[in-house]
């Protein structure tokens, strides 16, 4: 692949991207061999990671560090989550561990071929090769395997089907370091058999699309004839799962560009968007939001139009009732609870709003409100503000000879009123005062 850079058994020492973090090298051996030697691979080796590679190197199994978090350290940081594929089979890594007093946890994964470790207050998720045998879109029957490429080939993208060594050895089977410099999102072999072997992989293609993909609209024709030929197999995938890769699309880079490609390619239908979803709206909202960090919800309520369209999206994706209960609010809000324009304090009605609401959640739902809306100075400002308590209680008014619970109640709001009027500055005593003159 770098021989005409390099020539075989050569050793030389570059950058691996121009821009990334300082001491982010490769060293270049031999033909088909690479080495990392980043701080950020360095930093993984804790006692507990050296425990591990020393039981399974004197057992004579391999071990590499798989997915993601190779995708990750390539591009310079360091992965959130460690996953490992190993030669070992689980009754292996069990007797292995159990012979050397490690504790293993979480045990609902073994029938998939993963068995987790626990050294050092840490835990090593550890999987053994496999193949899938026969597949339905969903799930797959898997044999297990010691073939480092043949596992590599039953994974979705390029980009994470890459295996790293513990001596920093890269195992690069279908190019996806090349495509991950070039910042290409592409299925290992054939996108229409992937997508087969589980839908879900649709979904997983427009996340990685907008985590890694430098621009809009570049995608391979053939991958896009793949998806549209596909779409309807989403309909068997359940909404957990699509509601969980969805969240990362809708906060993702190019959100708007991808969820219409979901409508053009038939993948909404599917998926429980509306039918008719609000294009135009979401398209203002996704740029309203940037650098804002919304919530999914935020986003996604931009192509609803009305509260049944929350229900129907309930139905299909199984959201909390929190999100349910932010989307209801902004719908609700979106287009009545604005700045005020008239005044020297434009976020006045939105403090209005949380002080007469009395809700726990309601200045985070105020926060998303603003975001949706674009307004990001205000936001800074709401996120800065500290919510005032209303300084008088019927226990005051009780103790200026006031007993009559009705009057208490109606006194009450019209002090809470004053209050509010003067920017929430009006003390005790001064409230009471005017009781006392009434």
């Amino acid at each position: 692949m770098w021989s005409h850079l390099f020539g075989t058994g050569c050793k030389a020492s570059l950058p691996l991207f121009p821009h990334s973090r300082a001491g982010l090298t490769v060293l270049w051996q031999c033909l088909s061999t690479m080495k990392l030697e980043s701080p950020e691979f360095q930093s993984l080796f804790t006692p507990g990671l050296k425990n591990v590679a020393e039981l399974f190197d004197t057992a004579n199994y391999e071990l590499r560090i798989a997915g993601g978090a190779v995708r990750d350290l390539l591009s310079g940081m360091k992965p959130q989550d460690v996953d490992f594929a190993t030669t070992a089979t689980p009754m292996q890594m069990k007797e292995m561990f159990q012979a050397a007093g490690v504790r293993m946890i979480n045990n609902r994964g073994e029938k998939h071929g993963t068995i987790t470790a626990r050294l050092h207050e840490q835990n090593f998720e550890i999987t053994t090769l496999r193949i899938d045998l026969i597949t339905d879109g969903r799930h797959a029957e898997v044999e297990f395997t010691t073939d480092w490429e043949k596992d590599a080939e039953r994974r979705d993208l390029t980009i994470n089907s890459m295996f790293l060594g513990l001596d920093g050895t890269l195992y690069d089977y279908f190019n996806g370091y090349d495509d991950l410099k070039s910042k290409k999102v592409r299925f290992v072999g054939h996108a229409n058999q992937r997508i087969q072997e589980d839908y879900l992989r649709i979904l997983r293609y427009f996340r990685f699309y907008g985590r890694i993909a430098e621009k809009p609209g570049d995608h391979e024709p053939q991958t896009l004839e793949a998806i549209k030929g596909n779409a309807k197999g989403l309909a068997g995938i359940s909404g957990e799962r699509i509601w969980m890769e969805l969240k990362k699309i809708l906060v993702g880079k190019h959100a708007n560009h991808l969820i219409c490609l979901m409508y053009e390619l038939d993948v909404a239908n599917y998926i429980g968007l509306p039918i008719n979803g609000n294009l135009q709206e979401f398209d203002t909202v996704c740029k309203n939001v940037q650098n804002l960090f919304p919530k999914p919800m935020t986003v996604l309520t931009s192509l609803l139009k009305v509260p049944d369209d929350i229900t129907k999206l309930d139905l299909r994706l199984k959201i909390s009732k929190d999100e349910k209960n932010l989307g209801l609010f902004l719908l609700k809000h979106r287009r009545d609870l604005v700045k005020a324009t008239d005044t020297a304090e434009p976020l006045k009605p939105y403090q209005d709003f949380i002080i007469d609401s009395r809700e726990v959640d309601a200045t985070s739902r105020i926060c998303e409100l603003l975001k949706y809306q674009g307004e990001e100075d205000l936001l800074h400002e709401m996120q800065q503000w500290s919510v005032p308590t209303f300084p008088v209680s019927g226990h005051d008014i009780r103790k200026i000879g006031i007993s009559s619970g009705k009057e208490i109640g109606a006194l009450l709001q019209e002090l809470r009123d004053r209050w509010k009027r003067s920017g929430y500055r009006m003390e005790k005593e001064e409230l009471l005062s005017y009781v006392k003159k009434g």
